[in-house]
């Protein structure tokens, strides 16, 4: 087993975090294979925690557990039992993120439910090389028809791995049928974004029904449409933008599904879109932005924000009296404060006098932990133009 000592000091943050960087370790003693478990001590040689190490990554140790114990096939087993007894605390059906990584004292891996299917992500070396034994405990714990990987991500290549898809176990068709805040959807496990949907905006979504009733709903890069959905059971007419034509013959599929006619697609880039509107005097009661993370590195981060405030300026100017603009960010490296002085900005030199109403986050199925500031990266403001 390799024991890592920290450099005097550096166990304040990790106590709290579950990542140890190559930078803060004084020595390392021992060897073993990499992916395998380490031990980590700090300058005193007292217990930090065990984890995961790859000397290739800038994270050279992933935080399993704090104490003593033996991480054989039965303790990753009795993680993923307890992750999915959390979630079925939720009443979110089956279609929910049944686990999220280090914030289920799993580093690496994601595991999203949609009905009898599990779409999954091994994104560290330790979870890559158990990735035999993870499946065969997903197929005990959850009994899945099927299971996809998705491992189709960059974050991997950090860890020296190849970016990877593929069925891991039975059969998994091109598209699943799941059901959420009581609207039946169409996800795209194999070729859709993530895992194949935003699961992560479930509770968001169901949220836009408190101000959707009887209104026009404009639903922004509205990948499969679930806002769009939502708004559409009470709404008077709905209409959901995105530049993908795939995405886009989804929602339609889905709407059909639903009986709502009420809905209309357009295939455009957002942008010019909402420029074409206001042009056109178009006004909307609701109007949903829920864009792709303008930035994934904080070197990107003043970039990002005039992005989203210039895409936040021409919603705002599209709203009607009284409108509602639910704006969203899924960057990390966007800190909420960050983005409210990014709205704040937005509704000046939009001329709209705006109200915060809402401040929102990811949906409950993935809960983080204290100090994993990067884990809790969504962030959802409902503003009211008075």
């Amino acid at each position: 087993m390799y024991i890592l000592t920290l450099k005097k000091g550096e166990e304040k943050r990790i106590e709290t975090h579950p990542w140890v960087y190559a930078n803060e370790v004084a020595k390392i003693e021992g060897k073993d294979k990499q992916g395998s478990i380490a031990k980590v001590v700090d300058s005193q040689g007292r217990l930090v925690g065990y984890g995961f190490i790859n000397h290739l990554s800038k994270i050279i140790v992933r935080i399993l557990s704090r104490k003593d114990e033996v991480f054989d096939e039965s303790w990753f087993e009795a993680k993923i039992i307890r992750a999915r007894r959390y979630r079925e605390t939720l009443d979110y059906g089956t279609a929910y993120r049944a686990v999220f990584a280090e914030s289920d004292d799993l580093p690496g891996l994601i595991v999203d439910r949609y009905g009898d299917y599990l779409s999954v992500q091994f994104l560290c070396l330790g979870m890559e090389v158990r990735k035999e034994m993870i499946v065969e405990i997903l197929k005990r714990v959850f009994q899945p028809k099927g299971i996809y990987e998705r491992s189709d991500v960059s974050v991997r290549e950090k860890e020296g791995l190849n970016q990877t898809t593929g069925v891991l176990y039975g059969e998994v068709p091109d598209l699943v049928e799941i059901e959420e805040n009581g609207i039946k959807m169409t996800v795209d496990i194999k070729g859709g974004q993530k895992t194949g949907y935003f699961l992560d905006q479930k509770e968001n979504r169901a949220n836009i029904r408190r101000y959707a009733k009887g209104k026009t709903v404009l639903d922004c890069f509205c990948n499969l449409g679930g806002f769009g959905m939502c708004a559409a059971s009470v709404a008077k007419e709905v209409t959901e933008v995105d530049i993908s034509e795939a995405a886009l013959d989804v929602v339609k599929r889905t709407a059909a599904l639903n009986g709502f006619d009420n809905v209309k697609t357009v295939k455009a880039d957002v942008f010019e879109y909402l420029r074409t509107l206001k042009k056109g005097g178009a006004r909307y009661d609701v109007i949903v932005l829920d864009p792709p993370a303008f930035t994934k590195s904080k070197d990107t981060v003043g970039q990002a924000i005039k992005g989203y405030k210039d895409i936040n300026i021409l919603a705002l100017k599209l709203l009607s009296d009284e409108g509602v603009l639910i704006t969203c960010s899924c960057s990390q490296h966007l800190s909420t404060q960050l983005f409210l002085n990014m709205l704040e900005q937005a509704s000046k030199e939009a001329g709209k006098d705006v109200r915060l109403v809402e401040l929102r986050q990811q949906a409950r199925d993935h809960a983080t932990k204290l100090g994993a500031e990067e884990a809790t990266y969504l962030k959802v403001a409902v503003l009211i133009a008075m």
